[in-house]
């Protein structure tokens, strides 16, 4: 029996659901929510070193950085997912936030054994990504113990990126080898090791503070609107021109005409209306502001 994982907290038998297989259905789905509230308060005991992380980020990402999620299995699985909302939420390049997962893409849909034990596979993928001294890796592993995600950071923290850890437990193998760990404790799962449940959910939480706090900082939204959205479908078309008419005032027509002079770019958009300036124009300013809507708009008052 390995002593590292019969101790760690994710692993534990969780006293409150033991007899889980005694329960009616809704006292079931209510045990399964007790525990579910538990992992708010787990977060709010990582925000400090989740509001540091997100400097680091911010700082990174700013200079010409990349972020790369690297995780096995859910937390692999949780990495690629909010990478993937990068793009169309914020308008980025698909190439700023990478996710990864051990065992390559087919481990997405389906579990590969033995993946997240191939420490040589995450130094691998490391090199294989190029990562550099100006980016930033994410390890997420709920044990903190993958050797996938040790290797990856390792080599990460050697090539001399910003190394993040994403984990479940207090004093695991990935604190020493990061930059900044971030541990919300869930507690035991309903059900023994089923990392899935709360480990889960408090990593997809904290994944959706580092990438939407980054891009607030970075300008990728004006007041709590995400008006760097790529108008790449109905209703995003839809939305664009109804974050369009919140911001400026304009009536419906007049946001759609000007959404389409703009490229089907909302924040440019935005910008000409609130300017008076053409398409040409109302591009330079924002660009001479970092693409930063709220300054771009000042800067020119």
């Amino acid at each position: 029996m390995n002593d590292y994982l019969a101790g760690l907290t994710t692993e534990a038998v969780n006293p409150d659901t033991l007899l889980i297989d005694e329960c009616t259905t809704e006292e079931m789905v209510q045990l399964m929510n007790q525990q579910d509230a538990l992992v708010f308060a787990a977060i709010a005991k990582e925000t400090p070193q989740i509001a540091k992380a997100v400097d680091v980020l911010h700082h990174r990402l700013s200079a010409g950085g990349r972020m790369f999620y690297i995780g096995a299995g859910t937390s692999g699985r949780l990495g690629v997912l909010d990478a993937s909302e990068c793009p169309p939420t914020f308008g980025t390049d698909p190439s700023l936030v990478q996710g990864y997962i051990a065992g390559g893409d087919t481990a997405l849909r389906n579990a590969v054994e033995g993946c997240e034990d191939d420490e040589e596979g995450g130094v691998a993928l490391i090199e294989s990504i190029g990562v550099t001294d100006r980016d930033v890796v994410v390890g997420i592993s709920a044990s903190g113990s993958a050797k996938f995600v040790i290797g990856a950071l390792t080599k990460a923290r050697q090539l001399g990126a910003a190394t993040l850890g994403v984990c479940n437990n207090k004093g695991s193998k990935l604190e020493p080898i990061v930059d900044i760990c971030i541990s919300p404790v869930v507690g035991p799962e309903v059900i023994s090791g089923s990392t899935r449940l709360k480990a889960g959910t408090a990593q997809k939480l904290v994944l959706n503070m580092l990438t939407t706090c980054t891009m607030v900082k970075l300008g990728k939204t004006y007041n709590n609107l995400m008006v760097d959205l790529k108008a790449s479908n109905i209703k995003l078309v839809d939305r664009s021109i109804r974050i369009i008419v919140k911001t400026t005032g304009v009536d419906p027509a007049a946001a759609a005409e000007t959404l389409e002079k703009a490229g089907m770019n909302c924040k440019l958009a935005i910008m000409m209306i609130k300017t008076g300036l053409e398409a040409k124009a109302a591009e330079q300013a924002l660009n001479a502001n970092g693409g930063r809507l709220k300054q771009a708009i000042v800067s020119l008052i």
